[in-house]
This record gives structure tokens, sequence and C-alpha cells, in this order.
């Protein structure tokens, strides 16, 4: 009899021995789904964030070729106001070397290229929760393809910024959307995701410089851009492993989420629930504000007004690299929140308005002895304005509650836009005052 119970039992701990063993082994296939599944996650968001931002970036670049162009169809007309300025760096004047006006500053395409986002980013946390995803990317994809077609085939200023401002649209309704619907995946994605709106400054620039330094016209660089329109919609509907449900119906609404991330309690927010989210944000979204009013009125307001004479770059040319020194800083910075983590992003807002206040004097006296000292200036810039940029949003994925989280995301990206729409703005009289201020030194 006690034979028996031995063996019996010796049966049963060998079938749980067996069992656990089956366990075990069928873990690491299940991790491994779920890894490669949170791989083409993290793959899909750095994508969506290279494509979505790369059109903004593009027609940035683009911005004194644009303006460039109309005042050179003008210039027949003009002689005397519009005419190029020319001062030479060391203080002297002549008709070949020196400062050039346009009649706009590029803070004019950076209007036309922020406006449209700031006015979605606004009003669309209040009522884009109604539009499923699919049909958010939907309208992100057609106005990008637009917005390269109109600048491509453009004859005039004002249909050239209104292809800006479908750029504009497409960047900042996919911002928000993605943004938002991040709060469904893994905590990573906002970091792939920085990194690769980052990625978009650095390649959006470069292939602009590259194509138009190699000798293809800006109106065909722009047009080679529409792969990008493509890829976003690619990355989106066909790399992503989507949340059940989540892009079809109402995101505040779902509760359902991909494996490995939190599930987000069913809890609609009412309006007053979100003035009361947003005013917690503030720590994050002021910080944002005057980071980015101080580097887009450097860039938009300043940078075209800051060159060497007689280098082996022109004017223009000097104007497209600091476009890609900036955008490498904001490569850098926004691919290293994993790395390096700052908690107090204040600081980054002021050093950035440090910046601004040294550039604003080298536009007026002139004093650096170099280039390459603003290249590193500008270096540094970008990734003041990259640092700040991802550690706001990686804090908020990490300190808001995951049912607020969606709202969150959505509503602080308003803040740097408020910023780049405050330096467009202030960059225009300020173009022009230091235009008028080198005129007058000359005609004295």
């Amino acid at each position: 009899m006690l034979k028996m119970d031995d063996r019996s039992t010796e049966i049963e701990s060998s079938s749980n021995l067996s069992e656990e063993q089956n366990d075990i082994t069928d873990i690491p296939s299940g991790s491994r789904s779920r890894e490669g599944k949170s791989r083409r996650n993290l793959i899909g968001f750095w994508l969506l964030g290279l494509c979505n931002n790369f059109g903004y970036v593009v027609m940035l670049s683009a911005a004194h070729d644009i303006l460039h162009e109309e005042k050179n169809s003008d210039q027949g007309n003009q002689t005397s106001n519009n005419a190029s300025l020319t001062l030479d760096i060391s203080g002297s004047f002549n008709s070949t070397d020196g400062l050039e006006c346009n009649p706009l500053s590029t803070g004019t395409v950076l209007l036309a290229d922020i406006l449209p986002t700031l006015i979605i980013k606004i009003t669309a946390p209040f009522y884009m929760q109604r539009i499923p995803y699919s049909i958010r990317m939907a309208i992100c994809v057609l106005f990008a393809f637009a917005s390269f077609f109109i600048v491509a085939f453009s004859q005039a200023l004002w249909f050239s910024l209104l292809g800006v401002v479908f750029a504009s649209i497409s960047s900042g309704f996919g911002e928000i959307t993605l943004l938002s619907y991040s709060a469904h995946f893994d905590k990573d994605v906002v970091s792939t995701w920085s990194s690769g709106t980052g990625g978009a400054g650095v390649f959006g620039a470069l292939s602009y410089a590259g194509f138009t330094s190699a000798g293809v016209t800006p109106r065909n660089t722009v047009l080679i851009m529409n792969v990008i329109p493509f890829t976003l919609g690619v990355s989106y509907w066909f790399i992503l492993e989507h949340p059940k449900g989540v892009t079809e119906r109402e995101p505040l609404l779902e509760t359902e989420r991909t494996e490995g991330a939190e599930k987000l309690p069913v809890d609609p927010l009412t309006i007053k629930v979100k003035l009361i989210i947003t005013k917690s944000l503030l720590k994050f979204m002021l910080p944002l504000f005057f980071v980015y009013f101080a580097e887009y009125f450097i860039n938009q307001g300043l940078h075209e007004l800051i060159y060497w004479n007689r280098i082996w770059l022109t004017p223009s040319e000097q104007y497209r690299w600091y476009q890609v020194d900036y955008q490498i800083g904001v490569f850098i910075s926004r691919s290293s929140v994993n790395i390096f983590p700052i908690k107090k992003i204040w600081i980054l807002a002021v050093l950035q308005n440090v910046n601004l206040v040294i550039l604003l004097c080298e536009a007026y006296f002139h004093f650096l002895p170099s280039v390459w000292i603003m290249f590193l200036i500008v270096l540094y810039e970008g990734l003041l304005g990259g640092a700040c940029y991802v550690n706001a949003f990686y804090r908020i994925s990490q300190e808001v509650p995951p049912k607020h989280r969606e709202f969150s995301m959505g509503v602080t990206s308003m803040a740097d836009s408020c910023g780049i729409a405050l330096a467009g703005a202030t960059a225009l009289p300020t173009h022009n005052a230091l235009c008028t201020y080198w005129r007058n030194k000359i005609r004295s």
C-alpha cells in the first residue's frame, strides 16, 4: 500500500514538474511575441515622429528661398526700400558684400507654419476625442501631400504660404493625435516619438540643404519630399500594433490597451476637470513656452541677419546650414532622455533666453569673429530646446495618472506652439527694425 502511494505521489510530482516545464518553455515564446510587438511600436512611433514633423521643418528650411524668390520677382519694380542692403562684417559697406534684408522676415513663413497648429492645439483637446484616430491620421496624410505639391508648383507668395499652412495643419493635427494615442502604449514610445521628431529636424533640414547645394532647385526638392506623407501612412496603418478598438472608438472612453501597457480607467473628463488638469500642467507648459519662444525668435528672426561674407558658404547657404546645425542639437537631446533625464526643465528656459540675448546683440553689433562660433551657439540652442521638449513629455508619461495622461499629452503640446507663434509675431518687427537701422547707417 505504501509503495502504491509513493508511486502515485511520484507520478503526480512528475506530472506537475512536466506542466511547470511546459509553462517555463511557454514564457519565452510569449515574451518574444510581446518584445516583437513592442519593437514594432517603438519603430512605428519613431517613424511617425519623423514623418509628422518633416514637412514643418522643410518649410522653415525653405523659408529664406520662398521669400527670396518673391523678392527677386518684384525687384524690377522696387529699387530702393526693398533692394538688398549690404554690410561688411568689419563695418564697411559696398554693393556686393554685407547684410541682405528680405522685404519680409522668415518669421512670415513661421507664422504661416505655426498659427494653424496653434489653433488646432488650443481647441483640439476639447473636441478631438470624438474623432476616430484613423480618420485623424487620414487628414494628416492628405494635408501633408497637398502642402508639398502646392509649394512645389506655386507661382505666387500667397500660394506658397497656403502650402505652408497645409503643412502646419498636418503637423499640428498629427502631433496632438499621436501624443494622445501614445497613452495607449508602453511609456517608452514617448521617447522614441521624441527622438523621431528630432530626427525629422536633422533629416528635413539636411535633405533640403543637401539637395539644393547639389544643384536641385528648391521647387524640385520640395516635390521629392512627397515620399514622407506616404511613409507616414505606412507607419501608422502597417507598422503599429494597434490596441483593439481604440482606433475606431472614442479614445477617452476606451479601456483596452496593448499587452504590456496599463489599462485606462473609464473616466470621461468634464470641462472643469480639464481646466484643473491644465493648471497642474503649467510646471511643464511654461518652460516649454519660453524655450520655444526664444529659439524660434532666434531661428526665424535673427538667423537670416547673422552671416559672414567672403566665406565658402553664401548667405542663403549659411541660413540653411544653421537650420541643420540646430536640428542636430535637437535630435541629440530628444534621443537622450533615457540616458540623461532632466527634472528642473525651467533651467533650460533660462539658458535659452540667454542665447536669445547674445544673438540679438550679434545681429545688432556683429561682434562674433567666426562663423564656427555661431555654429556652436546654434548647436547648443538645439540641445536646450530638444531637452526641454522630451523631458517635459517624458515626465508627464511618468507622473500623470493614466486616466488623465491622454488629455495631458495633448494640452501640453499647446505650450510650445504658443511660444512659437509669439516668436513669429515678434520676429517681424524686430527684423524690420534691424534692417531699418542698417539702412539708416548706410545712408548716413
